[in-house]
């Protein structure tokens, strides 16, 4: 995934389901500030700490510093809490709305395009995804902020401390910027891949718990057991190389934080033998420094995480964004039930453009209050007929008529209320006996 393309994709995840949460993330973003201050304001405090207490041995500023410390760690660990809280419940509301959202796809979209896509995949996009997204919004938008405004708070304090040292020091941050660009990429191509192997996990089991009796019967336990560990060792992989990723900055960072810690205690030294700076300024740049460089191995990371949320919400939008073709329409007359004749004209339909037509030039008429069986060999398109009456599918050529009303010119709702079905396939939900027996009507007495 390109950098433009990931700015895209960034743009309408804040525009569509970030954004509305704006009230929390300014008060994250105010927080934010306030931890910044604080831990610049740790930074400062060592110097007259060291000058007063060590240096002149001032009996005042032996209890008030050490009380300011403390007044200082309670504001930033106080801050900190309230600014993740408030993050935390943005980035489950977000992650809660894409999970609500590809729901409601699965329960609206057309048949066909269910059929087209395996139900592993969804439950793939409704975890998997939904949790990276949920930690990009979570993580990435904190962490963004937060340690943002931590940087740009010790680096003003230390060039008002000494601009040599502070030129010297915030070398490190184009270094980090290019190592964050880099890893971003990397780990959108293995996010990219360890998301469809989740899927491909999830329609496995999902098959094996629906096959567990053909499984058995045939005797295909170690054949099944061989692809599980084939599909798992392969994520475990996947999720080895991002993991990687991720820590792969550690070391660079930890060798160039020694390098500049190295050259900042030489360099220094050289100033204070020339008497520009002073031992407790001394001390209290190097805390700031010292302070600044988490903030930055942690904007290193960012770059990752947007990369690999990124990713996932890409997915989840695709099926967010997949057409309903057919779908309830308030606005159209409710389907009148005279007679309940049904009547077929010139219908045609095949499941995929590229197959042979399932049912071709099908002319039938079926009179109400009459018993009709359709007989036939497998394959020859009785089940095609009775998923077209519903419009669980819609002809490509010809129209269905129920007492001289087509069904695709009428609300939704009203044709499928008017038809029962008793389906060859055995569907029982995770309810109550009683729950299953009236799922059509709730409200049916014992």
């Amino acid at each position: 995934m390109e950098f433009q393309e990931l700015k895209t994709i960034l743009k309408r995840l804040f525009k569509e389901y970030v954004k509305k949460h704006m009230k929390r993330i300014l008060i994250a973003l105010v927080l934010s500030l306030v931890v910044a201050a604080s831990t610049s304001g740790i930074a400062w405090l060592l110097d007259p700490a060291v000058k007063k207490i060590f240096i002149e041995q001032d009996k005042v500023f032996a209890w008030f510093i050490p009380l300011l410390i403390v007044i200082v760690f309670s504001s930033k660990g106080c801050s900190l809490y309230f600014a993740r809280i408030n993050i935390i419940r943005v980035a489950e509301e977000v992650a809660g709305t894409l999970q609500k959202q590809v729901t409601n796809n699965i329960l609206t979209s057309d048949i066909q395009t269910l059929d087209n896509r395996h139900s592993g995949k969804y439950i793939s996009n409704v975890m998997y995804d939904c949790h990276h997204v949920q930690n990009l919004v979570g993580t990435g938008v904190l962490n963004l902020m937060k340690d943002t405004f931590s940087v740009i708070a010790l680096v003003s304090l230390m060039f008002y401390q000494n601009w040599k040292l502070a030129l010297f020091a915030i070398l490190m941050m184009p270094l980090a910027g290019g190592l964050a660009k880099r890893l971003g990429k990397r780990i959108s191509k293995v996010a990219q891949q360890a998301g469809e192997i989740s899927g491909k996990l999830t329609t496995f089991l999902s098959e094996i718990f629906q096959g567990s009796k053909i499984i058995r019967i045939y005797q295909k336990e170690d054949d099944e057991i061989k692809k599980a560990g084939e599909i798992v060792n392969d994520l475990v992989e996947k999720n080895i190389k991002i993991k990687s990723v991720h820590i792969r900055a550690t070391p660079i960072m930890e060798i160039l934080t020694g390098i500049m810690i190295a050259g900042f205690i030489y360099y220094s030294g050289n100033l204070i033998a020339a008497g520009e700076l002073t031992v407790n300024r001394f001390f209290s740049f190097l805390a700031a420094m010292m302070l600044a460089y988490q903030p930055i191995r942690s904007l290193a990371t960012i770059n990752m995480i947007a990369y690999e949320g990124g990713v996932s919400f890409n997915r989840i939008a695709k099926i967010i964004d997949t057409p309903i073709k057919i779908k309830n329409d308030s606005e159209l007359p409710n389907l009148k039930i005279k007679k309940s004749d049904i009547n077929f004209k010139d219908v045609e339909f095949s499941y995929n453009s590229n197959e042979s037509k399932a049912v071709k030039k099908i002319n039938l008429l079926i009179k109400g209050n009459s018993m009709v069986a359709l007989v036939g060999h497998s394959g020859a398109g009785k089940s095609t007929i009775l998923n077209l009456l519903p419009r669980f599918y819609d002809p490509q050529e010809g129209c269905i008529e129920i007492d001289n009303q087509n069904i695709s010119s009428v609300c939704l709702k009203s044709l499928r209320k008017n038809i029962s079905l008793v389906s060859q396939d055995v569907i029982l939900f995770d309810d109550t006996i009683k729950n299953n027996i009236s799922y059509a009507n709730s409200n049916a007495n014992d």
